[in-house]
């Protein structure tokens, strides 16, 4: 269904896309990832985790990706302590928990949130939930932790799947 809020949204996409540049139609998730400055610390975090050749696989995938800023928002040293070898397993089930099996487009989250009452509930990668929801004419995120992320951008389409980009760190339980 069509609503002003959904145009909102989509409007607010497309400007943000062009703006920043994002194409990732003849490269994968992971290329995607490490050509674009804004996520260079994705790119080393997806590293660190040893989940290059599962995000570069077949897929298809939907990857909610947080920007450099997004990490910034972190507390101080959390990012520097989840890069070191041993903390590779909670380093692996949060970048798992900011990814979604299929090729999931923002018109299709749009509609699952509508035909759920305004809040839909999916199931990440690494087996966590997340609610996806709309609020003030945009699309957020909302982790078990009962933190909010911004959807900045959506359907940067890659030969693996896709991306949305987000503005915080999601973090499971």
């Amino acid at each position: 269904m069509i609503t002003k809020q959904n145009l909102k949204v989509a409007f607010f996409s497309l400007t943000l896309f062009i703006a920043t540049g994002l194409t990732g139609q003849n490269k994968n998730i992971v290329e995607t990832a490490a050509t674009t400055e804004d996520f260079s610390t994705l790119a080393a975090a997806v590293s660190a985790a040893e989940l290059i050749d599962v995000l570069s696989s077949e897929g298809p995938f939907t990857v909610f990706a947080p920007t450099n800023e997004a990490f910034n928002k972190l507390p101080d040293g959390t990012l520097e302590s989840l890069l070191k070898p041993e903390s590779k397993k909670t380093l692996q089930t949060i970048l798992t928990y900011h990814v979604l099996s299929g090729n999931i487009k923002a018109a299709d989250l749009i509609e699952l949130i509508n035909t759920n009452n305004g809040k839909a509930m999916v199931k990440t990668v690494s087996g966590n939930m997340l609610t996806a929801q709309l609020k003030d004419g945009a699309a957020y995120l909302v982790d078990e932790s009962g933190n909010w992320s911004m959807i900045t951008a959506t359907d940067v389409n890659t030969t693996n799947g896709v991306i949305h980009v987000i503005n915080s760190v999601l973090l499971p339980k």
